[in-house]
């Protein structure tokens, strides 16, 4: 591959400051537990379900626990201890306390009851492992398309018209189909249950909508001869949650930042970063790539003067993500065509960001998002211009290519878009296959001193934001143009401190070495 000439000492130096960013709001957050992580842990412990009125199971617990003082330490040794005591199993035990005829108490026997919360835990993990492994032979069973793969939306608010409009896509040459999230799901603190026919925007993140997709893109899987990745939101306040019901659904991406809640939808800084590292480790065990939402600061911020902010914030997502266990091949990390067309040499600017990040992360399984900002409602512009983003993709070997649609800005995709998206993809990927060994950059020039460039505007920003810490950076507003007080936003009261002898199975059992 054709390659900028880098300072990698710079490089390193950058990533080494990331490393201790992240590394410093871990330590701060192992003290505490969110409402969110201990209705995963249920989850994936096998509660399902809604009591009479509607509400999930996991909450009814959860909500018990609180009012009985007994969630700070753990949901998973209380509940599994009350199933011990009842003989019945952890779904029993949920719906006994959502009708109101089992209250729960501390466990006397705890050593007992730890040993029964690994072997329940181990059982659900050797589930997750059984769906990776399932992924993995569908792989090799139907083959996959070469990178970069073509992700497409869908968002009709009925996942039967969703799976309707995932299949047309897959059968037009998709390769990942993303289901997105109704307009405001974020920001619910609970999980809606069941099959959902009404949403604006996009369709509720639901367990049996995952299982619905899932099952008609391997049934289309098998029609078209390649397997069709499924992709979902992993984000808001269920953020923990949805990458359990994903694990158990056999999603193969997820929407999983470590900063986009805090700064997009004013969810406490606390609360996301516990909750993120909690659904990265879930995401990791299952074998899910996650992608990170850097692409959406150059909605706010302009693509040209705050590429460096992109870049710096791809660093610190990495290395969140490598505290959670996740793989390079495993990291999604986004950017973006965002550079405002009018602007002379925009493309070679483009260029070079595009390198810049392929060559900071050479593993990693980089998300390239299409513009957006500056898309007009002229669908030749926009098409012209989402060929130009496609040629981008190719010459600097992106590996998840979410597809432009020359009517953004306009409305939402219509089966024809997609078509015309899909065809645009395949041809530059196609006639520009080898390129990227063909040509190499000139040295010294302005491709290579953009680049450089903005690698010196990011080693600075690390420095500075590891002199105040994260938390001090995000209330200053350094990503996205946006700033978020620590201690502001939502769900802060679902934020817990741990007790002395708090006890959570999984962690020991999804992570690398059982930290």
């Amino acid at each position: 591959m054709t390659r900028l000439h880098l300072d990698q000492r710079q490089i390193d130096r950058a990533r080494e400051s990331a490393r201790r960013i992240a590394g410093a709001v871990r330590a701060q957050m192992e003290p505490y537990t969110t409402t969110s992580v201990e209705r995963a842990t249920l989850r994936l412990l096998g509660v399902d379900g809604v009591d009479e009125n509607g509400v999930p199971l996991p909450n009814r617990l959860v909500e018990h626990l609180q009012a009985e003082d007994l969630l700070a330490h753990g949901a998973a040794p209380v509940v599994i201890g009350a199933m011990l005591e009842q003989q019945s199993t952890v779904q029993q035990v949920a719906e006994a306390v959502a009708a109101g005829t089992l209250r729960l108490r501390r466990p006397a026997n705890a050593r007992l009851v730890r040993a029964a919360c690994d072997e329940e835990a181990g059982k659900r993990c050797a589930q997750i492992a059984a769906q990776r492994a399932a992924r993995e032979a569908a792989i090799a069973r139907f083959g996959e398309a070469r990178t970069p793969w073509l992700y497409v939306i869908v968002a009709t608010g009925n996942i039967h018209e969703d799976v309707k409009q995932a299949r047309a896509a897959a059968e037009q040459g998709a390769d990942i189909i993303a289901v997105i999230r109704s307009t405001g799901q974020s920001l619910l603190d609970y999980v809606p249950y069941g099959a959902t026919t009404e949403g604006f925007g996009g369709t509720y993140a639901t367990q049996e909508n995952f299982r619905l997709m899932r099952a008609a893109l391997d049934e289309t899987a098998d029609r078209v001869g390649r397997y069709i990745r499924l992709t979902n939101y992993c984000s808001g306040l269920c953020m923990p949650e949805i990458a359990a019901m994903g694990a158990i659904e056999r999603l193969d991406m997820m929407l999983n930042d470590s900063m986009y809640g805090i700064i997009f939808r004013d969810i406490n800084l606390q609360r996301t970063f516990i909750d993120q590292f909690f659904s990265r480790m879930v995401n990791a065990f299952a074998g899910i790539i996650i992608n990170t939402g850097e692409d959406n600061y150059l909605t706010t911020a302009d693509a040209c003067e705050a590429a460096h902010t992109v870049l710096a914030s791809q660093l610190i997502n990495e290395q969140f993500a490598c505290l959670s266990g996740l793989t390079p091949e495993q990291m999604g990390l986004g950017h973006a065509f965002e550079i405002d067309p009018e602007m002379t040499n925009g493309f070679l600017w483009e260029v070079a960001q595009a390198q810049l990040v392929r060559q900071v992360f050479p593993a990693a399984s980089l998300k390239y998002m299409p513009p957006t900002r500056h898309m007009t409602g002229n669908i030749f512009r926009g098409h012209l211009q989402d060929a130009l983003f496609n040629v981008v993709s190719a010459l600097t070997q992106q590996n998840i290519h979410l597809l432009g649609m020359m009517t953004e800005a306009i409305h939402t995709p219509l089966i024809q878009d997609r078509f015309l998206a899909v065809q645009n993809a395949r041809y530059v990927f196609n006639t520009l296959r080898d390129l990227h060994a063909e040509v190499e950059f000139k040295r010294g020039g302005q491709i290579e001193r953009r680049a450089q460039a903005v690698l010196d505007e990011t080693g600075h920003l690390l420095a500075r934001i590891e002199e105040i810490g994260l938390p001090a950076a995000i209330g200053q507003g350094v990503f996205a143009d946006i700033a978020r007080r620590p201690d502001g936003g939502r769900g802060l009261d679902g934020v817990l401190a741990k007790a002395d002898d708090y006890f959570n199975p999984f962690p020991r059992l999804m992570l690398p070495g059982g930290h």
